[in-house]
């Protein structure tokens, strides 16, 4: 299986093309959310891998990865990012990003935009969780109870009639997880992008579900305001994971963010 070690931490991803001797549109880089791992794309990998290099990985803390107590925070985590990146010679990826995953996507265009073709934040929490969530009171209930925290709050990520599977396998990866990921939710407390975003030099597309009740649309709108030449879709019907809620509809509409990238880029190159 194959892994990456960048500071002595290793990180399990996996690498698929499978368009033959055509070449590939581009790279895709998918990020999951806290807790969860690389399998929360398997809707989307084989979808995109016909005509795009698709690379998943677990970071630090998650799934297949290392699981370091201390240390996993947003700035180890880019680190990581920007070795694997390296590593497998991606040229500019577009790098999609769910939930926190989101939250990597955005710091890697701003702090490595030489490094990203692009950036799809899919229910990103932005600054919501600094102004919005009782960090300090969630810290202490994965202390005290941690599974019956998991289990009580991992089904609000799904919009109601989702399949209960897709909560049941969340709610395990989660606990498999364990302490490793909870420095991360410490860390959401002062994490505010907004006066950053003005500046963001790579193209962004903001992709949404309609009835995500842990992050609000009006977020991904506000942040797409602030962010030069980005833009918003939200997925109608589908919770905070909508690419695995609403696969038919979340791949149509990343498909379309990634055209509109690629339009974006050309303009620019032009102009």
């Amino acid at each position: 299986m194959p892994y990456l070690k960048v500071d002595d931490t290793s990180s399990y991803y996996e690498d698929a093309y499978t368009g033959g001797d055509g070449t590939a549109v581009g790279s895709l880089l998918f990020l999951h959310g806290w807790g969860t791992s690389g399998q929360v794309w398997n809707a989307q990998v084989p979808a995109f891998a016909g005509d795009h290099r698709v690379v998943t990985v677990d970071w630090r803390g998650c799934g297949r990865s290392d699981r370091p107590l201390e240390g996993n925070t947003l700035d180890t985590v880019v680190t990581d990012l920007v070795g694997l990146i390296g590593a497998l010679g991606l040229e500019r990826p577009v790098v999609v990003g769910s939930s926190m995953g989101g939250m990597f996507a955005t710091e890697l265009g701003l702090r490595h935009p030489a490094l990203v073709g692009g950036v799809v934040s899919v229910g990103g929490p932005a600054y919501w969780a600094a102004q919005a969530v009782p960090i300090d009171d969630l810290l202490e209930d994965l202390r005290r109870d941690r599974t019956a925290t998991v289990v009580g709050w991992v089904p609000e990520w799904f919009a109601p009639g989702a399949d209960p599977a897709l909560s049941e396998e969340t709610v395990r990866q989660v606990l498999d997880a364990a302490v490793s990921i909870d420095e991360l939710i410490a860390g959401l407390a002062d994490y505010d992008p907004r006066p950053f975003l003005p500046g963001l030099g790579v193209p962004v597309h903001y992709l949404h579900g309609e009835l995500d009740s842990q992050i609000p649309p009006e977020v991904a709108r506000t942040c797409a305001a602030l962010t030069p030449g980005a833009g918003v879709t939200v997925i109608p019907g589908a919770g905070h994971m909508p690419h695995q809620e609403s696969p038919r509809a979340f791949n149509a509409a990343l498909r379309d963010a990634l055209a509109g990238m690629r339009g974006a880029t050309r303009t620019a190159a032009v102009a």
